[in-house]
């Protein structure tokens, strides 16, 4: 890894040099080893300025930062580079490829036929449901359950509440007047009230 170190009004100390390759360190392990990089480090008026760019394949990725020491400058400077790499990896590795189609020795119109079906004609037999020819019976196994029964009276919110507390699909109640009611739970998960006569 090749690092330029420019210093304007600053003069790069080994403590500075080291805490630049160990945040490099860090964005070669997702960038690789095909960059090259340059630091310039600047003090202006008591602020410390750190921009650190990167060049990869693709295009040049800079990190900037400024701060009133330049270890916590070139520290946010590298966070910032950081980011800014896998933002860089995520969208080089998220673009679609188009398949290359290989040459198969037929001229291009062959293939435009045989792929819309026009040169050959096949007759497919597919068979779009069987049913059996003898019904399988299986026996029922009944399960008593007083979950699914309220013993006091309440009212449809309470007792929408207290169903999915169950996590019951039939929930059976009497509102406060006496009537009986049953809720049902349909397959899209909407909750059906049925009244008993």
């Amino acid at each position: 890894m090749n690092v330029e170190y420019t210093g304007r009004h600053y003069d790069v100390s080994p403590a500075i040099r080291k805490e630049v390759e160990t945040g490099l360190n860090k964005i070669r392990k997702i960038l690789g080893d095909r960059f090259e990089t340059k630091v310039i480090l600047t003090v202006e008026k008591h602020r410390h300025k750190a921009e650190i760019t990167i060049n990869p394949p693709n295009g040049p990725i800079v990190g900037m930062a400024q701060a009133h020491d330049m270890v916590s400058a070139v520290n946010d400077a590298l966070d910032h580079l950081h980011s800014q790499a896998l933002k860089y990896k995520t969208k080089w590795l998220s673009k679609k490829r188009k398949a290359v189609k290989k040459f198969n020795g037929r001229g291009a119109n062959e293939n435009i036929e045989t792929e819309l079906g026009l040169a050959e004609s096949a007759t497919v037999s597919v068979t779009v449901h069987k049913f059996p020819s003898v019904a399988k019976t299986t026996e029922v196994h009944l399960v008593r359950s007083a979950d699914s029964v309220a013993m006091r009276p309440m009212t449809l919110e309470e007792a929408i509440k207290e169903a999915h507390f169950r996590d019951r699909d039939v929930f059976i109640f009497r509102d406060p007047k006496g009537k009986l009611m049953v809720l049902h739970r349909t397959r899209d998960g909407k909750m059906e009230l049925i009244e008993a006569p």
